[in-house]
C-alpha cells in the first residue's frame, strides 16, 4: 500500500503531512484566519497560497498530502501542483468523500457543506476526484464517520469500496464528534469478502481531545495506518489562544505552542501521520519543528492535565465561526 513509502522514509518530518482544508476555500473554522490569509480570498490567490505551502512542505520532507471533495478547490489546487512537478512521484495523496461543498466560494454562506454517505454520493464524488487527481490518488476516505453513519452498514457501498481496493486504491475513513472511539471500533468490524475493508483511519486527537486514543491504538494493532487531524485543535493550541501550561512549555523548549502540541501526538506509538493544517509557510515551518521537540516527563505530566470532556470539546468546536 502507498503508506509503505512513508514507513521507509527517514527524514525527520516523514511522519508529518499537510492538509489543505484551510486554503482550499475562503472560509473555515480555524482561529486566526483573518491574520493568516490575504484579504483577497479569490481562487487565484488561494491557489497561489496552496502551491507555496506544497512547495515548502515538499522541500522540507513532507510526503503525505490530504484533501477532500468538500475542501472547496483543494483537490484542483493539488492536481495543478502535481502536474507542474512531475518529479514529485514520492508524494502520497489522500482525499475524502461524503461531504459536498456548498458555500459557492463565500465566507458568509448559510451552509458550507452537506454530509451524505450514500452510494450515490460516493459514485458521484469518486468520479469528480478521479477527473482531477487520476492515478495520483492513493487513498480515498469516507469523510467524518460517526456511529450512526449508514456507511458502516451499507453492504452495496462496501462492495463498491472493495472493488476500488482490488484495483489498487487504499480505502479508509475519518471520524469526528464525541463518539469517535465508537465509530472507529464499528469501522474495524466492517468486512467485505471476509476481509477487513478499511486500511486507514483519520481522527481528531490533540492535547484537549484524547478520547479516541485507545481505539486508535486498537486500529494500529489491527494493521491500519493512523492519520491524526486537528492536532492544534483548530488554532486553540497555537499562539495566544493556547492554554497557559502549553505556552509555558513552548517557552521552555524555545519552540512554538503548535510544535509542542504536535510533538505530543508524534510520541504516540500508533500515530502514523500527523497532519499540519498550516495556512502560511511560517506556520508550516513551526509545525514541522514538532519532529525535534524533546518533551520530558514533567512536560508530559503538565500536558496530561489539559484534556476536556469530549462532549464539551466538540460543542466548543461546533460553535467556532467560519472565518
Amino acid at each position: 500500500m502507498p503508506f509503505a513509502r512513508l514507513a521507509t522514509a527517514t527524514t525527520p518530518t516523514c511522519h508529518l503531512g499537510l492538509g489543505l482544508a484551510a486554503v482550499g476555500r475562503p472560509g473555515y473554522l480555524t482561529l486566526g484566519r483573518d491574520r493568516d490569509l490575504p484579504s483577497d480570498r479569490g481562487v487565484d490567490a488561494l491557489r497561489e497560497r496552496a502551491h507555496a505551502l506544497l512547495d515548502a512542505a515538499y522541500a522540507q520532507g513532507v510526503r503525505y498530502i490530504d484533501v477532500a471533495r468538500s475542501y472547496g478547490r483543494a483537490e484542483e489546487f493539488l492536481a495543478d501542483w502535481l502536474r507542474a512537478r512531475p518529479e514529485a512521484t514520492d508524494v502520497v495523496v489522500g482525499s475524502k468523500w461524503g461531504y459536498t461543498y456548498t458555500a459557492g466560494w463565500s465566507v458568509e454562506a448559510e451552509q458550507h457543506e452537506v454530509k451524505d454517505h450514500t452510494l450515490a454520493t460516493y459514485a458521484r464524488q469518486r468520479a469528480e476526484t478521479a477527473a482531477l487527481l487520476g492515478d495520483r490518488l492513493d487513498l480515498y476516505q469516507i469523510h467524518s464517520v460517526t456511529p450512526d453513519s449508514p456507511a458502516l452498514t451499507d453492504k452495496e457501498l462496501h462492495a463498491r469500496l472493495a472493488e476500488a481496493a482490488a484495483g489498487g486504491l487504499t480505502v479508509g475513513f475519518s471520524t469526528s464528534g464525541p463518539a469517535q472511539a465508537d465509530a472507529i471500533r464499528a469501522a474495524l468490524a466492517v468486512e467485505a469478502d471476509g476481509a477487513p475493508l478499511f486500511r486507514t483511519v483519520q481522527s481528531t486527537y490533540n492535547a484537549l481531545e484524547t478520547s479516541a486514543g485507545p481505539a486508535l491504538a486498537e486500529a494500529h494493532a489491527a494493521g491500519l495506518t493512523v492519520i491524526v487531524k486537528e492536532g492544534v485543535a483548530n488554532g486553540r493550541l497555537a499562539g495566544p489562544e493556547a492554554p497557559p501550561a502549553l505556552r509555558e512549555i513552548a517557552e521552555e523548549t524555545s519552540l512554538g505552542c503548535d510544535a509542542v502540541a504536535l510533538a505530543l501526538i508524534l510520541r504516540q506509538p500508533w500515530a502514523g501521520v500527523v497532519l499540519s493544517g498550516a495556512a502560511t509557510t511560517a506556520q508550516l515551518a513551526s509545525n514541522l519543528h514538532a519532529a525535534v521537540v524533546d518533551l520530558d516527563e514533567d512536560h508530559l505530566a503538565r500536558l496530561a492535565a489539559l484534556p476536556e470532556d469530549p462532549a464539551a470539546y466538540w460543542d466548543h468546536r461546533a460553535r467556532l465561526p467560519w472565518h
